[in-house]
């Protein structure tokens, strides 16, 4: 019996998840460009997976990052290429369930100019 490759989204990224506290490419890309918005007075702190919202029982979602503005708003922001699995119905979830702003921020490619993309919830 021999095994196919197929051509689904999911052959594209590793299996599994990463472990707590390390971040992908985009995430990293993306808390240098906050690490400038706050050396320029635009953001007053932010930490990478800082909290942990329960959305039911054994159901959890951990915002990629956390940030409070200089006017005390906090927000949550997800750093995404694609939307797999449960990701995009937690994210409304917890905007449902919680008084914070939660954010969806896409990488731009080169060719787009670079920069984010953002989506509200």
């Amino acid at each position: 019996m021999s095994i196919q490759a197929s051509n689904s989204v999911s052959t594209l990224y590793a299996l599994g998840r990463m472990k707590l506290g390390e971040r992908n490419k985009a995430e990293s890309a993306y808390e240098q460009h906050l690490e400038l918005l706050k050396r320029a007075g635009e953001l007053s702190w932010y930490k990478f997976e800082g909290i942990k919202l329960r959305l039911a029982d054994n159901c959890f979602y951990t915002p990629d990052f956390i940030l409070m503005k200089p006017d005390g708003h906090i927000e949550c922001h997800e750093v995404k290429s694609i939307w797999l699995g449960d990701a995009k119905v937690k994210i409304r979830m917890a905007a449902e369930l919680y008084p914070f702003k939660f954010v969806a921020i896409y990488a731009k490619t080169k060719k787009e100019g670079g920069g984010w993309t953002v989506e509200e919830f």
